[in-house]
């Protein structure tokens, strides 16, 4: 077989010295002594043959060349026998136990909640479909690229680590089956074959030399071609690279584009071919014109073709490598131990290590073949991977700053590979204690940003390169990856290591300490903002490893408090400056302070002090774990305490001077700082661990102490020891709000360190916002496995949303009672909301208004002595002088916020006192806040103590909201202080029962007197609006005819017709045809133009009124989606509508009324305003769009308001009529008067029209004017505005339509008009265009006057080609067959041309009423009978319907009428249908037929329906349809009513050839009724349609290049967006795939899922286009756009129903013109190439 093969036509000549067939190469090679140079010279001669076209390559030929040539020989030689089978049979061998699939960009993966190690374990869609986690808390998430699948991994997993395929043991039947089966024969070739490929490919790839190659592949005769290769960067746009190459190489846009795509995909593209000067011209223009447009030219280089095809080949051969690999596990370890050994006797790494220091050299789709290699070879098999995660580390600095030099995206560089090798534990722990791999991250960090340090060795990032920082992070990021396991053993290396990479990173920490100090700006205006963000986001990179670093601490005891000593060495290293300063000295209340002279107002300060924080974090383990005894084994006796306060006290003094708004002058960078200090992403790390480290100095230091040193450095000494009077307001303000700002962080100090911190996190939040509309709150974090679950499942109660908006957490109620006004991550503004909430739900209660805290908890040893801050004669002092302040009345130093915060302190500290007592003796109680705060402030005569001041305090009027508060105070005092009597705790607790009885006596009172005011206050409020309805009700009354007259009441959208009722009479005839035909019911009709607000009288003799409308092309009806359409309207020939309704033009109004003079004066206006706009307009102004001045719906045309004109019918005349008017009679009159208007024309008085009378019914009786004898009248006059605006609104019509230029003389204008009214009738849903003035009755009306200002020959001939349907004495060349045409259109058409037979050259006439109902009743029974035709014809058997009785008359008649038109039709439709059957399918099939020709009739001539048609009822509704329109219950008495009349009709009908060539194309028949479109049906669960998407290939491109697919709801193709591949030509522009679709699929209009970013777009046109909500919701009610957030998705069948009623009711166009409004955008998404 394989010599055939070679012997083939295709065969190569490969050199008369070495064998041709694979096989007998092989043979040959094992002969040779040097396999590496054989294979070498047999490439040196065959390489630059294959691969000789560059420029323009047959790539199959190629591909078919290099594999029968060089990879069957290869694999000959390897195996011994035909690869084929071996490899059939290694392939069926066993399964591997890792998957080893690595993640394409754009690619879906999965991660378990429950069973993943870290967040890093992933799984491909395949393993994890097939896998247990299916069903357990899984993420999705978008792959970036260059991720591998962890399945097979134990060390990933907790539970389930194998999927199905991946199973140990299931693909083979035995366990031994499950290694390779290699013999030693394969295994010693592969030992032989392998180091010499890896070699080559190594060898190759690394080439530098551009004319020569290496000796052993020098080719025996060298050519001279040579390439100008273009090599791929990150610095040049595709514009400037396709700017470039034009310029420089004079070629045409579609080849620059070319090249400039293949560049983009693989990194480098050969763009010019020749000798080596032309060559090096052409590299020279390049980078000359790429200098025009960027800084930095295009990398471009002059290659010898022979250099080129071995580079092209050695990533042929990896790619046949990775191939071999994935079938045998002995393949994987030979190629690992050949790429790893090192050269005997060189300097040069290993072959592995010199690839990856050649990365950051290399283009891009080499490095995708290499980096394919490495995974499919090293990280396969976990000892090899272990030895290669060694060499990187080796060689990790190195790595790290080429990249950073490199212009790359990390996911093709090599320094990616580090999450694969970091995050595996074992691995980690090895690399950490043999390589000390900590200190290798650290110290590359620091060794890569020395630039950015200053004179102080500290980091200041101003003028800082965002991007060499963005890739500094990456290096941040995998320090976070070594410490992301935590180790469950600690070995002493491990440990002595880990302390090592401590210590280095605190060389980062120490850099970063009180960096960018900043000075408060006096006087002028701080000119340029310095750079802030650097610094933050580093502070934010860092904080997840700040955090893992203390949690390894955490693990081992003596680890801890070596790791404390050396951090504490590292901050008081830090604070020399601090120790060797002036001291400056405070006195208070007895007590002293010396401390350093520094004032926050005046000296640097910085924000940065991770340093500190890490202490504090470290000391919070410490006293967890119980060893802060051991501390002074560790720590110097001199702990200095005060100095470990320091810094962290100034960063909280500096954030209230800002709030005080000192810092004004320092402009925007530093309010930035200040926000994220306290945000939500920096705040663990930064003003959390500020405030606990003043929790550790409060605990160490004295606390009167430690209160002088807090006022000092707030700068309030003075203001509490001197008395301030001043009238400056802004100095009153400044010392107010630092006052509240210090009060507020001692509450934060005193209020403890709570263990469960997520738990008040969540209950505080949701207090908040659970009162504030109940908006869902959710803690983000890092790593989202903190609990947050299980927490917030605790505390509240999941309430899921309704069709919009978002599913609410609401708090449980056994959770109020822990709510703490001053949480201390509460921000102003959710404070004051809390706040507010709280008291108005204790109102609702009827409880008092008092907020106390909740009790407070206890604090852990370490930290026990902070309480005494509350305790102590310096806090008395503050309370009391505020208190002093406020009852002074000259006094304006306090704020009821102050007295608010005083307050809670008071409660804290009883509150403590009363836990206390409750739980020992009285003698053994040391803390006595009461005695304190019960003790006179001083010795002089006037002197109060905190109680007397709080008695004062409620006779404040100001103070009124705090009266409940301090009532409970008191309470609390009382409480305290009979506790205090007591002197045991029995009888402490006793008699504490006492005074709480009181206390609830006295809630009583209170309550009952609230509840007594609360219903007085309701009753008051009842009469008042009994009051203003009664007025109302008056005014109403009073004012009846405006209200009756307005036209603006809001109506109901369940049934079109009920907006047109009035009231009913009951001698009112309620049929619309015929003699018996009702009075068209008329009111006086005034409207209010919503621009000039003026009224006016529809009349049609005033000037015009107008509703805003919009026209548009639908396909919404189309029963053939994707049916091809002329884009072009100009051969088009709109009169007759196909049957499926494929492509219609439809008309839709916001209802809104103007003036036609105001309308025209605003467009104007928006024309003008568009010229002056700087953004991209929201619409196309030359396409007449403008946004609707009231609701801004997307307009492009108006509708004239026309009244309908009334008619009255006398009965007696009308039935006189009747008895000579039969069917037949009125056919030979319309008949002989169209035969009359063709003998006219045929004598020359206008061009002469196709004969169309034939006398096959004719009678000479009948003349040319008989039709006027039976009644006219003069037609119509309408005002000229009117006439103005009927033909712009026909002019619109026909040029959206059709989509051509406006001709307002062009004869298929009426053809249009009589179109969209049809269209829009049968639109899915009941069709109600507005809730105002209705629509569709001005669009009637419109379609009536319509007629009048169009030459009435146009009108004649166009009704004689829809007459020839159902009349087929009219010959007519292009009448369609009955089949081929839709009866509804044919039916307005023929109404609405009627009267233009009453037209002559003297005389302008129009049927009178009498008459109108007679042709409006012919007309339609004549078309009825052919639709019933139509259906029967059609009928489908195999439908299952609700059998009726066999003998009923319906059915008797259906199979008498079918068993006719089956003889008629030779037997073709066949026999044995029952009648029942035939009955029902009429019945179902025409019902919608005559629910649309009921609302045409109504709104055309004005005449009620029925009210079983009103009220919208299903039950009577086609019997009263039929009443309604004069046909008889069972419609086949129609045919025997005119049975004489309509046999010779049926049979010509029946008798049409055309008619049996439909019938026999049964797909393309459309059958009634007609099957209502909806969006395609899509999978519950979302990753269902991820794997859909994971399968979808482009069809153009054979690469597996990321790919955008796209899902169109409409019918559901999958199509490849956003590509270059896929782009087509549309009128000489280049439009996306979806644009392209929704052209073909949607008549422009189309609806797409983005399934990789779970986001529906809305497309309109070329270049319009929004984002809309996805109907995937996660278990929270809420969408994930971008899968973000990860969560499982689930269909939304409710926003799913919206999104298909914003399709059916055509309102896409307006979603996105309302979006475009709301997201204006200077340069907005290019919509045109999606």
């Amino acid at each position: 077989m394989a010599d055939e093969e070679a012997d083939g036509p295709e065969r190569m000549d490969i050199g008369p010295e070495l064998p041709r067939a694979p096989q007998r190469l092989a043979t040959w090679w094992d002969q040779q002594v040097d396999f590496y140079s054989a294979f070498l010279h047999h490439l040196a001669q065959l390489v630059p043959e294959i691969y000789f076209a560059e420029m323009d390559p047959d790539l199959e030929k190629q591909e078919e060349n290099v594999q029968m040539s060089i990879f069957t020989p290869l694999e000959w030689y390897l195996f011994g026998e035909d690869p084929d089978i071996c490899l059939e049979k290694l392939k069926h061998s066993g399964a591997f136990q890792l998957c080893g699939k690595v993640f394409k960009s754009g690619e879906t993966t999965y991660s378990c909640r429950d069973c993943a190690i870290d967040p890093t374990c992933v799984l491909c869609m395949d393993c994890f479909q097939n896998s247990v986690h299916k069903n357990h808390r899984y993420k999705m998430h978008t792959s970036t690229g260059g991720g591998f699948c962890d399945c097979g991994d134990i060390e990933a997993w907790k539970t389930g680590p194998f999927c199905i395929n991946h199973e140990p043991g299931r693909a083979g039947t035995a366990k031994e089956t499950l290694h390779c089966p290699l013999n030693e024969e394969v295994i010693a070739q592969a030992r032989k074959i392998f180091p010499s490929v890896i070699k080559y490919i190594v060898e190759m790839t690394i080439w530098e030399e551009e004319k020569e190659l290496p000796p052993e592949l020098q080719p025996r005769e060298k050519n001279e071609r040579y390439y100008c290769v273009l090599f791929n960067d990150e610095h040049h746009s595709y514009d400037h690279v396709i700017y470039s190459l034009q310029r420089a190489l004079d070629c045409e846009l579609a080849e620059a584009q070319l090249h400039t795509t293949a560049i983009d995909k693989e990194g480098r593209r050969a763009v010019k071919a020749g000798a080596y000067a032309a060559c090096q011209e052409a590299k020279e223009d390049i980078k000359s014109h790429s200098e025009n447009v960027s800084q930095h030219p295009l990398h471009v280089e002059v290659l010898h073709s022979e250099v080129m095809a071995h580079q092209k080949f050695a990533l042929r051969l990896g790619s046949w490598m990775n191939k071999i690999m994935s079938y045998s596990s002995d393949f994987r370890q030979i190629f690992c131990q050949a790429c790893l050994i090192e050269e005997p006797g060189s300097e040069n790494p290993c072959l592995i290590s010199r690839l990856m220091l050649w990365d950051a050299k290399l283009y891009k789709g080499a490095r995708k073949i290499l980096h394919e290699l490495i995974f499919s070879s090293f990280f396969m098999e976990m000892e090899y991977k272990k030895l290669f995660a060694m060499e990187f580390v080796k060689y990790y600095k190195q790595l790290q700053k080429e990249y950073i030099s490199d212009d790359h995206d990390r996911s093709i560089s090599v320094t990616a590979l580090s999450v694969q090798m970091f995050t595996v534990p074992t691995l980690a722990r090895h690399l950490i204690e043999e390589q000390n791999v900590i200190s290798v991250i650290t110290e590359t960090l620091l060794e890569v940003l020395p630039e950015y340090l200053d004179r102080n060795n500290k980091f200041n990032f101003q003028g800082y390169s965002q991007d060499k920082l963005g890739r500094v992070y990456a290096v941040i990021c995998d320090l976070k990856y070594i410490l992301i396991s935590k180790p469950t053993m600690w070995t002493e290396r491990l440990r002595m290591q880990f302390l090592e990479g401590f210590r280095s990173f605190l060389k980062i920490l120490t850099c970063m300490q009180g960096m960018e100090e900043i000075r408060r700006q006096v006087g002028q205006h701080i000119e340029v903002d310095p750079d802030w963000e650097a610094a933050i986001a580093i502070q934010m990179q860092l904080k997840n490893i700040l955090l893992m670093f203390q949690e390894w601490c955490a693990c081992d005891e003596d680890l801890l408090l070596v790791a404390y000593k050396e951090c504490h060495k590292a901050v008081m290293k830090c604070s020399t400056s601090f120790i060797c300063s002036n001291k400056t000295v405070i006195q208070l209340c007895g007590h002293t302070l010396e401390t350093k002279s520094y004032r926050v107002s005046e000296d640097l300060v910085s924000i940065h002090l991770p340093l500190s924080r890490t202490l504090a974090g470290l000391h919070v383990r410490l006293s967890r774990l119980g060893a802060v005894s051991r501390l002074h084994d560790f720590v110097p006796l001199d702990f200095q305490v005060e100095v470990l306060v320091e810094y962290p006290l100034r960063c909280l003094v500096l954030v209230a001077q800002v709030v005080a708004e000192m810092w004004r002058r320092n402009g925007l960078s530093l309010i930035s700082q200040v926000f994220y200090y306290q945000d939500v992403k920096c705040r663990e790390e930064m003003y959390d661990k500020d405030i606990i480290m003043l929790q550790m100095g409060a605990s160490l230091m004295d606390p009167n102490r430690f209160l002088l040193l807090i006022l000092q450095r707030y700068e309030l000494a003075d203001a509490f020891t001197k008395t301030i009077s001043t009238k400056d307001q802004d100095l009153i303000k400044q010392y107010n709000t630092l006052i509240e700002e210090m009060l507020q962080v001692l509450i934060y100090i005193v209020g403890k360190i709570k263990e469960n911190v997520l738990k008040w996190n969540m209950i505080s939040v949701l207090r908040e916002f659970f009162l504030n509309t109940l908006f869902v709150i959710f803690i983000l974090c890092e790593n989202n496995e903190t609990g947050l679950e299980n927490v917030i499942n605790k505390v509240a109660t999941f309430k899921k949303p309704g069709v919009s908006g978002h599913g609410v957490y609401e708090l449980k109620d056994e959770s109020l009672k822990d709510f703490n006004m001053y949480f201390y991550h509460y921000s102003k503004t959710q404070h004051s909301k809390a706040e507010h909430m709280q008291k108005k739900r204790r109102k609702q209660e009827n409880k008092d208004e008092a907020l106390p805290p909740p009790p407070p908890p206890e604090f852990c040893p370490a930290f026990s002595k902070v309480i005494n801050l509350l305790n102590c004669d310096i806090m008395m002092y503050i309370l009391r002088t505020i208190f002093e302040r406020a009852v002074d009345t000259d006094s304006n130093l306090w704020t009821e916020g102050m007295l608010q915060m005083a307050f809670h302190i008071l409660a804290l500290g009883l509150l403590e006192e009363k836990q206390q007592l409750q739980k020992a003796p009285e003698e053994e109680v040391t803390f006595d806040f009461y005695h304190k705060a019960s003790r006179l402030g001083s010795s002089s005569m006037n002197a109060q103590n905190i109680q007397m001041l709080l008695e004062k305090l409620k006779g404040i009027p100001q103070l009124e909201g705090q009266k409940d508060m301090i009532t409970w105070i008191f309470q609390m005092f009382d409480t305290v202080k009979r506790l205090r009597e007591k002197s045991s705790v029995i009888a402490a607790t006793t008699s504490g029962l006492e005074p709480i009885k009181n206390d609830e006596i006295t809630h009583d009172k209170e309550k009952a007197e609230r509840k007594r005011k609360a219903e007085a206050a309701r009753l008051h409020r009842q009469k008042i609006m009994a009051q203003m309805s009664a007025l109302q009700k008056n005014f109403i009354e009073t004012h009846k005819l405006m209200y009756d007259s307005t036209s603006e009441m809001p109506g109901k959208e369940d049934s079109a017709m009920e907006e047109e009722s009035t009231p009913t009479v009951s001698d009112y005839s309620r049929i619309a045809l015929g003699p018996k035909r009702g009075p068209t019911i008329t009111e006086k009709e005034v409207l209010t133009c919503i621009l000039c607000q003026e009224e006016q009288e529809v009349k049609i003799e005033n000037n015009a009124m107008v509703l805003s409308a919009c026209v548009q092309k639908s396909t919404a009806l189309t029963q053939h989606r994707g049916k091809p359409i002329d884009l072009s309207g100009e051969t088009l020939d709109p009169l007759f509508m196909d049957p499926d309704l494929a492509h219609g033009t439809y008309t839709g109004s916001c209802g809104h009324v103007m003036h036609a003079v105001c309308w025209q004066k605003y467009f104007e206006a928006v024309q003008l305003s568009s010229q002056q706009r700087i953004h991209v307009d929201l619409f196309d102004l030359e396409s007449g769009e403008y946004l609707c001045p009231l609701c801004k719906s997307l307009c492009n045309t108006v509708i004239p308001i026309i009244p309908v004109q009334p008619q009255k019918i006398n009965c007696e005349n009308a039935e006189a009529l009747a008895q000579f008017l039969t069917l037949a009679q009125w056919i030979q009159t319309v008949l002989a008067r169209i035969s009359g208007y063709n003998m006219k024309h045929a004598k020359g008085e206008i061009p002469s029209l196709p004969i169309f009378f034939n006398q096959g019914m004719g009678d000479s009786t009948f003349e040319f004017h008989s039709i006027l004898s039976f009644g006219v009248q003069s037609s119509m006059k309408y005002s000229t505005s009117i006439k103005e605006m009927v033909i712009l609104f026909a002019t619109t019509i026909y040029r959206i339509g059709l989509k051509v230029p406006p001709d307002e003389l062009d004869p298929r204008v009426p053809m249009m008009t009589w179109s969209t009214c049809a269209f829009t009738i049968q639109r899915p849903l009941l069709p109600s265009l507005t809730n105002r003035h209705n629509g569709l009755k001005a669009l009637m009306q419109f379609a009536v006057a319509q007629r009048i200002t169009c030459p009435q020959v146009l009108i004649q001939k166009h009704l004689v080609r829809l007459l020839s349907v159902i009349l087929p004495n009219l010959k007519s060349e292009d009448t369609p067959c009955l089949l081929s045409v839709d009866l509804f259109h044919v039916l307005v058409g023929a109404v609405l041309a009627f009267p233009s037979l009453y037209w002559d050259d003297t005389v302008d006439l129009q049927p009178s009423s009498i008459s109108s109902s007679y042709n409006h009743l012919y007309l339609f029974h004549l078309i009825t009978m052919a639709h019933m035709l139509q259906i029967l014809l059609t009928v489908d058997t195999g439908l299952p319907l609700a059998q009726v009785e066999e003998d009923s008359e319906e059915a008797r008649a259906a199979s008498s009428f079918f068993a006719e038109v089956s003889q008629l039709t030779n037997s073709f439709i066949g026999f044995g249908i029952p009648g029942w059957y035939l009955w029902v399918s009429l019945k179902n099939g025409i019902t919608p037929y005559l629910r649309c020709a009921a609302l045409f009739f109504h709104y055309l001539l004005g005449v009620i329906p029925p009210e079983e048609l009103l009220t919208n009822s299903a039950e009577g509704d086609y019997s009263a349809l039929c009443s309604y329109l004069c046909l008889p219950t069972n419609l086949f008495l129609l045919f025997q009513e005119y049975w004489d009349t309509v046999r010779p009709l049926l049979q010509r009908w029946c008798a049409d050839p055309a008619i049996l060539n439909c019938l026999k194309q049964k797909s393309a028949v459309v059958r009634y009724p007609r099957k209502r479109n909806s969006l395609i049906e899509l999978p519950d669960d979302y990753s269902c349609l991820l794997n859909q998407a994971s399968h979808f290939r482009c069809p153009r491109s054979a690469d597996d290049e990321r790919k955008h697919p796209v899902l169109c709801l409409f019918c559901g193709a999958i199509l490849c967006s956003q590509n270059i591949c896929c782009q087509e030509i549309v009128n000489g522009e280049e439009v996306g795939a979806c644009i392209f679709h929704a052209l073909h699929c949607g008549a422009g209009v189309c609806i797409f899922l983005k399934i990789r970013e779970c986001r529906v777009v809305l497309v309109e046109g070329k270049a319009r286009g929004c984002v809309y909500p996805a109907p995937y919701l996660d278990e929270y009610g809420e969408t994930d756009p971008g899968l973000k957030r990860g969560n499982p998705l689930h269909l939304s069948r409710e926003r799913y129903r919206k999104l298909h009623l914003v399709w059916q009711q055509h309102c896409i166009i307006e979603e996105i013109a309302r979006s475009q409004e709301t997201n204006q955008m200077l340069f907005g998404f290019n919509w045109q190439l999606l």
